[in-house]
């Protein structure tokens, strides 16, 4: 499916994602796979194409810091400041979960790693579906697709539609931070460098 999306093409894609079906959507720093955050055997599906266990859970991708905030008890100010600074970009941050919420992302220690894509389609879709499980298209150990070529050698048939927007504008993952409080730590390095973290905190991040 190529974008710039439809109505109807937001219709069909609702659709497959409430019958468990897995999906690869540009986003702005690589393609993603993505999945029903709320549905254990779509997200069992989505870590099982990719080769991966449950050990390896998966971020959510949101539309809005307003999206994010129903995911989890709060968002402390320094989680918001990022976010505010960041989104939507290449910037993801990990938080408590809510209890309530049934999402079964694999083995997450009671948190969510949520994002605001700079990607105006995925936006799109996930304004008028809501968050999704999406973690980078790749098998694992392999570089995450930057085409949806790339996407389509990884995952063929196990996925049920994908979306084309080009080659991806970054071409590296998003970088990753724990916010705890008022320290945070970086749990993966990628397209937002340390220094920008810090101008942000007002300080460097927990070893």
């Amino acid at each position: 499916m190529r974008t710039p999306l439809s109505k109807q093409d937001i219709v069909t894609l609702k659709s497959l994602i409430a019958a468990g079906k897995l999906l690869v959507v540009p986003t702005d720093t690589v393609y993603g796979i993505a999945a029903d955050p709320f549905s254990a055997s779509a997200v069992d599906r989505l870590l099982t194409a990719k080769g991966r266990g449950r050990d390896f859970p998966s971020p959510v991708l949101v539309s809005s810091i307003s999206q994010a905030a129903e995911l989890v008890p709060e968002i402390p100010p320094l989680a918001r400041a990022f976010m505010e600074k960041f989104w939507p970009g290449a910037l993801t941050v990990v938080l408590p979960a809510r209890k309530d919420l049934p999402l079964d992302l694999g083995v997450t220690g009671g948190t969510v790693a949520v994002r605001q894509p700079d990607q105006r389609d995925l936006l799109q879709l996930l304004q008028e579906n809501g968050p999704l499980a999406v973690t980078s298209a790749n098998l694992h150990g392999l570089p995450p697709a930057q085409t949806v070529p790339q996407a389509q050698e990884y995952f063929g048939n196990k996925v049920a539609e994908y979306l084309d927007a080009g080659r991806s504008q970054i071409g590296e993952p998003s970088t990753i931070v724990k916010v705890e409080e008022a320290e945070y730590s970086v749990l993966r390095s990628g397209a937002i460098p340390p220094r920008q973290l810090q101008l942000v905190a007002g300080k460097a991040a927990k070893q």
